[in-house]
């Protein structure tokens, strides 16, 4: 994946809150299958952790962004994000809202963009206070999507993910893909508590990963507004490659079987490897987020 050296980042598009600590330090309690699943689920579904009995401590302050935030420092181009992890997810989100922005436009309607936030160890948000083991997540409450950047190492060493600059970029994708589900109504579909392979919580995570694949799809085409060329120059096979491996990994069967040694499909939230890499194809092949109707 390359970027247009002399494009220009939108770095109002993230908040970068690393260098922020909240008063006290209390971690957030669950990890390995609870912290990925039934967090993530609690988060997805507009309640904190509190309410899910996965929180201790009492509630705390929110973390504020430095006033010296890193990427407003260090990212400011095409240039930047193709030598840096953090400006290469700046990049991302930038190309990600791009294409929903023109999309909705094209389709008749107008895009709110979502905030992107980089967070280390843990995050007050609007729909609760969170840790890392949480994961990438977007919160329906403020409208945000939260990234604590160590979760890619985990995506590579914990769960077994090949890696690759594209894997990020599929995570973000599909963080922004629960954003356009929120702006378009489908998000609340999955807030009827129901588990399982059938459930509407499946199918909400499925497409937005069909949602992560329309982006790829169109990303190279998507005239970036600073230079009217695409922010992204290129993808190649490898990088698909790289996304769908990322899907797979996060299937709700493998990290099943790794972290409690067993598969129980009735415990689902999110979907198995091979669902998850082909809606992912499906938006990819298609580029067209109707054919994304996982409900049907």
């Amino acid at each position: 994946m390359q970027f247009d050296d002399d494009a220009n980042l939108d770095t109002s598009e993230v908040k970068d809150a690393r260098s922020s600590r909240i008063p006290g330090g209390r971690a957030t309690v669950g990890g390995g299958i609870i912290g990925l699943i039934a967090l993530i689920m609690g988060l997805l579904f507009g309640v904190g952790p509190e309410q899910l009995g996965l929180s201790s401590g009492d509630p705390e302050p929110a973390a504020t962004p430095s006033s010296a935030a890193q990427v407003q420092q260090a990212c400011r181009t095409g240039r930047d994000a193709n030598v840096r992890e953090d400006c290469r997810l700046v990049a991302v989100v930038n190309s990600t809202q791009d294409f929903w922005r023109q999309e909705f436009a094209r389709r008749g309607g107008r895009y709110a963009p979502a905030s992107t936030v980089f967070f280390t160890g843990r995050v007050n948000t609007g729909c609760g206070a969170a840790s890392s083991a949480v994961g990438p997540f977007y919160c329906p409450g403020d409208r945000q999507v939260y990234l604590d950047l160590g979760f890619f190492n985990e995506l590579r060493t914990k769960f077994g993910a090949s890696g690759g600059p594209f894997a990020q970029a599929y995570v973000v994708a599909h963080e922004y893909g629960h954003h356009i589900q929120n702006l378009t109504g489908t998000l609340q579909r999955a807030q009827d508590g129901q588990q399982g392979a059938a459930s509407n919580a499946v199918k909400v995570e499925l497409q937005a990963d069909c949602y992560a694949g329309v982006w790829a799809k169109n990303a190279t085409a998507t005239p970036d507004e600073s230079t009217g060329r695409p922010l992204i120059t290129s993808l190649t096979e490898q990088d698909i490659r790289d996304g769908m491996d990322a899907a797979a990994a996060v299937g709700d069967d493998r990290i099943q079987e790794k972290f409690q040694g067993r598969v129980t499909p009735e415990n689902w939230t999110h979907g198995s490897a091979e669902q998850r890499q082909q809606w992912f194809y499906q938006g990819f092949r298609t580029g067209d987020m109707a054919q994304c109707n996982t409900f049907r």
